[in-house]
C-alpha cells in the first residue's frame, strides 16, 4: 500500500550473508563503503589487477567478498576504517533472521537510547552479551508500550530473538551516540526502503506535504489517521506542519503557537504489512517527540483498528485497483454512508472509510487515481457525496507527483457533513497538471513550489467564501447540481474553459510575425549547391586515412564519458556535480543542474531533465557537465545524431543513453568530429541490432585523418548544415503552434472566421 508492500528482507541490499556465513557486498555497496559513485567502482575493477574477483552475484550485477574488498581498499588508501553507519547496516542485511526483523529491533534500541539514555547508559556498560540480550526485552517492551500503547506492532523481540543481535544491538546504541537516534534510525530505514524499490510504493514528500496543507487549513489537527500508512511519509508531514505551525506562530488558519503547542498532534496509522508497520511506528516515535503515536497491523477495511475514532484530519495513499478489498464480507458494513462500492471502486471505500473515521466538520485528503473520478461504477456513490457536501474539491496533480509517476494522480479533499455546517452546494475544480520543470509533461519532477502555491491558494480561498473567481484552465468553482448527469464525471480538466488560445489574438500574431522572420532565414541558410569542379574524385575518398573514436580517445585526442550518473543534493545539501562551480550556468551552490536527455538532442531542445534526488542514506553522487565544444552522441535508436555543446547548454547535466566526447581542441575541431559522426554509413557500420532496439558503438566510429587546418574547413559547413537544421526545426515548431492556436480560437470564438 503505498508506501508499502511486502518487504524482501535482502533482496537489493548492498551487502548479504551467504550461506556459508561470508559477508558479500556489491558494487553500490562498495562505492558507498570509500565514499565514491558507483563508476569510480568500474574503473578499479578495470584498471587494477589485483581488485578482488567476484565470488557471487550475477554477471550483471557481481557480489564480492565484504572482507577482501575492505582490505583492498585499506590497501589502496582508499579507506582507513568502515564507518559506523555502514557497519551498522552490514549487520542488519547479514542478520539471520533478516532486515526487516533487524531493523525492528535496532529500532527498538534506539527508541531505548533516545527515551530512557541513563537506563540504556547502564545497561551498555555492565552488561556482557548474554546479560544485554537477556534483560533488553523487558526493558524494550516497556518503553514501546509508553511509547506506542500496549497494542504496538513492534512484536518479537524476546530473549531468543535478541539473542544473537548483541553486536547489532551495541553498534545500535553506539550510532545514536554519534548521529542521534532518530537520524540514525532515518538513515537505516532510508536505506531499508532504497535497497528495496520493487516492494515499497513511497508517497514523495511534495504530495505529503500538500495533502497535510490543505488539511491543516480549516485549523489545529489535534489528532490524523492515516489508514494505509505504508513507511508513514503521511503522517510524518502532518506533524512536521504541527511543528509549522508552532514555530510560525500561526498555523495559516488564525491558530497562535501556544494554541498548537498545547495539545501536540496525536497520529494513528493503520498498515496490513506486520514488519512495515512496526517500522514505520518506530520511525513516527522517533521522529515526533511528545506527539502520542497509535500505529497497528490490520488489514484496515477488514478489521479496522480505531472504530471509534473521531480524527480531525484524515490522509491517505490507499492502493490503486484492489480487488480483494473486502467486497464480499463487508456488504452490510455501516461506513457504507454514501453506497455500497462495487467490486472494481475500492478507492470509494476507502473514501467512505476515512469519512467514516473523521470527526463532524473534520477534513480528509486522499490520493486517487483519475479514473475514481469519472469510471460509471462509482458514479452513484460520487453523486450523492456531491449532494450532501462531502467532497469538497477535486485537485489534478502534475504526472509524476507520485507512483504511478505516468499517471496525472487526483486529490479528492473532503468534509464530512455536520459540526452545524449546511451542506456545502459547490465543488472546486483546480488543475496543476501542467506545472512541471520540463517539457513535455511528466518527463521531469513537477514544480511542486508551484503545485502548491495553485492548489493550497485555490483551497483556502474556497474554503473561507464559499467559491472562487474563474481562472481558465486552473481552477474553477462549480454547482454541484450542474454535476449530477448521467456520468457525474469529476476529472477536472472537463469543466475546466482552455486558456485563451495560444494567449489570445495579440499572441497568435506575435508567433506569425517570429514564423515569417524563421522562414526567411532558413531561405538565406539554404546549403548552397557544391560547384561540379571542387567535388572530390571517389577514390581520393575511399584513400583518406581513417582512424576510429575509440583510437583517438586511447591517444588522448579526446575524452570519453557515459551519461547517466549523478544524483541531485537533497534539501539542503551543498553538493555539486563533478566540475561545477558556484557560478556556473548561474547556480548557487547546492543547485542542481538541468539534464541533457536524448530526447533534447534528437529534437534539438534546450535541456529538459532534472537529476534524480540522492537517497537519504548517501551523498549526492556526480554528475558529468557539459563543456562548450563538446559533442554528445544518443547510443540507442539507430538514428544518426551528433550535438556540438554551445555556452546555452554548457554546465547541464549529461544524461542516459548519451555519449559524450570532449576533444582536444589543438588534436580535433568539434564541427568536424560531430559532422563525420552523423554520417549514415558511419553510423550503420557502428550499430549493433538486438531484437528490440538498435545500440550505437561509438567507439568504432570513422574519422578521416586531417590536418587541423582541413577539418576547420569541414567543420564550418557542418555549423552552417547545423544552424540550416535548427532553422528548419524552429519554423516547424511555430508553424505547429500558430495552425493550432488558430483551430482553437476558431472553435473557441476568440478569433472571427474572417
Amino acid at each position: 500500500m503505498p508506501d508499502n508492500a511486502s518487504p524482501d528482507n535482502a533482496t537489493g541490499s548492498t551487502a548479504e550473508v551467504t550461506a556459508t556465513g561470508t559477508a558479500e557486498v556489491t558494487a553500490a555497496g562498495i562505492a558507498r563503503l570509500a565514499g565514491v559513485g558507483r563508476a569510480a567502482v568500474s574503473n578499479w575493477r578495470r584498471r587494477h589487477a589485483d581488485f578482488p574477483k567476484p565470488v557471487g552475484g550475477t554477471e550483471t550485477s557481481p557480489a564480492f567478498a565484504l572482507r577482501e574488498i575492505e582490505q583492498w581498499l585499506r590497501d589502496q588508501g582508499k579507506l582507513a576504517e568502515v564507518p559506523l553507519r555502514e557497519r551498522v547496516w552490514q549487520q542488519l542485511v547479514g542478520h539471520p533472521a533478516g532486515t526487516a526483523t533487524a531493523l525492528r529491533q535496532a529500532g527498538a534500541v534506539l527508541l531505548l537510547v533516545h527515551e530512557r539514555p541513563a537506563v540504556w547508559q547502564q545497561l551498555r556498560t555492565a552488561a556482557d552479551d548474554a546479560e544485554l540480550t537477556g534483560v533488553l526485552p523487558a526493558m524494550l517492551d516497556a518503553v514501546l508500550a509508553a511509547r506506542l500503547g500496549p497494542e504496538h506492532p513492534v512484536r518479537g523481540l524476546t530473549r531468543e530473538a535478541l539473542a544473537p543481535s548483541a553486536a547489532l544491538v551495541r553498534a545500535a546504541g553506539d550510532l545514536a551516540a554519534a548521529d542521534g537516534a532518530p537520524q540514525a534510525y532515518t538513515f537505516l530505514l532510508g536505506r531499508h526502503l532504497d535497497a528495496n524499490p520493487r516492494q515499497y510504493t513511497l508517497t514523495p514528500p511534495g504530495p505529503a506535504a500538500l495533502m497535510a496543507e490543505l488539511a491543516a487549513s480549516a485549523g489545529p489537527l489535534g489528532s490524523v489517521l492515516d489508514p494505509a500508512c505504508g513507511a508513514g511519509a503521511l503522517l510524518t508531514a502532518a506533524q512536521e506542519r504541527a511543528g509549522q505551525a508552532t514555530g510560525d506562530g500561526s498555523d495559516g488558519a488564525g491558530v497562535t503557537a501556544s494554541q498548537a503547542a498545547d495539545a501536540p498532534v496525536t497520529l494513528h496509522g493503520q498498515e496490513a504489512d506486520p514488519d512495515l508497520a512496526a517500522l514505520t511506528a518506530l520511525r513516527l516515535a522517533l521522529n515526533a517527540p511528545g506527539a502520542p503515536v497509535r500505529v497497528r497491523a490490520a488489514d484496515t477495511l477488514r478489521a479496522d483498528a480505531f472504530p471509534d475514532l473521531a480524527a480531525d484530519a484524515v490522509l491517505a495513499h490507499p492502493p490503486f485497483n484492489e480487488r480483494n478489498w473486502g467486497h464480499d464480507e463487508l456488504a452490510y458494513d455501516p461506513r457504507w454512508e454514501y453506497g455500497f462500492p462495487a467490486r472494481t471502486e475500492s478507492e470509494l471505500a476507502w473514501v467512505q472509510h476515512a469519512l467514516a473515521r473523521l470527526r463532524p466538520g473534520g477534513t480528509a485528503v486522499l490520493l486517487m487515481p483519475p479514473a475514481a473520478a469519472s469510471r460509471r461504477s462509482g458514479r452513484r456513490i460520487r453523486a450523492d457525496l456531491l449532494r450532501r457536501g462531502a467532497l469538497r474539491a477535486v485537485i489534478a496533480l502534475p504526472a509524476g507527483a507520485a507512483p504511478p509517476n505516468g499517471v496525472p494522480l487526483h486529490l479528492w479533499v473532503l468534509r464530512k457533513p455536520g459540526g452545524g455546517q449546511p451542506p456545502a452546494p459547490h465543488l472546486l475544480v483546480v488543475d496543476t497538471a501542467d506545472l512541471a520543470t520540463g517539457t513535455p509533461a511528466g518527463r521531469d519532477r513537477p514544480d511542486w513550489q508551484s503545485v502548491r502555491t495553485t492548489a493550497v491558494e485555490a483551497w483556502q480561498t474556497f474554503d473561507r467564501e464559499g467559491g472562487i473567481e474563474e481562472q481558465p484552465g486552473v481552477r474553477r468553482s462549480l454547482a454541484a447540481i450542474d454535476l449530477l448527469d448521467d456520468d457525474v464525471d469529476l476529472a477536472p480538466a472537463r469543466h475546466l474553459p482552455p486558456p485563451a488560445a495560444a494567449g489570445g489574438p495579440a499572441e497568435l500574431a506575435r508567433v506569425r510575425e517570429r514564423l515569417t522572420a524563421t522562414l526567411a532565414r532558413t531561405t538565406e541558410l539554404t546549403p548552397r549547391p557544391a560547384p561540379a569542379d571542387t567535388v572530390p574524385e571517389p577514390a581520393a575518398t575511399a584513400r583518406r586515412p581513417l582512424t576510429t573514436v575509440g583510437e583517438l580517445a586511447r591517444s588522448g585526442a579526446l575524452v570519453l564519458r557515459a551519461g547517466g550518473a549523478g544524483t541531485a543534493a537533497t534539501s539542503g545539501g551543498t553538493t555539486l556535480p563533478m566540475g561545477a562551480t558556484p557560478s556556473e550556468g548561474g547556480r548557487e551552490p547546492g543547485d542542481a543542474p538541468a539534464v541533457l536527455t536524448d530526447h533534447d538532442v534528437l529534437g534539438g531542445g534546450a535541456p529538459s531533465g532534472a537529476l534524480p534526488e540522492a537517497p537519504a542514506s548517501g551523498p549526492a553522487e556526480e554528475a558529468v557537465l557539459l563543456r562548450e565544444g563538446d559533442v554528445v552522441v544518443p547510443v540507442l535508436g539507430g538514428g544518426a545524431v551528433a550535438r556540438v555543446v554551445d555556452e546555452a547548454t554548457a554546465g547541464a547535466a549529461l544524461g542516459r543513453n548519451l555519449t559524450l566526447l570532449r576533444p582536444d581542441p589543438a588534436a580535433l575541431d568539434p564541427w568536424f568530429l560531430a559532422g563525420f559522426l552523423r554520417g549514415t554509413a558511419n553510423t550503420r557500420q557502428a550499430s549493433s541490432y538486438a531484437s528490440t532496439a538498435t545500440r550505437l558503438d561509438v567507439r568504432r566510429l570513422h574519422l578521416p585523418r586531417l590536418p587541423l587546418a582541413e577539418q576547420r574547413r569541414y567543420g564550418q559547413r557542418f555549423r552552417e548544415l547545423a544552424d540550416f537544421e535548427g532553422a528548419l526545426r524552429l519554423a516547424s515548431r511555430l508553424g505547429e503552434q500558430l495552425v493550432q492556436g488558430l483551430h482553437d480560437g476558431l472553435t473557441e470564438g476568440s478569433v472571427a472566421p474572417d
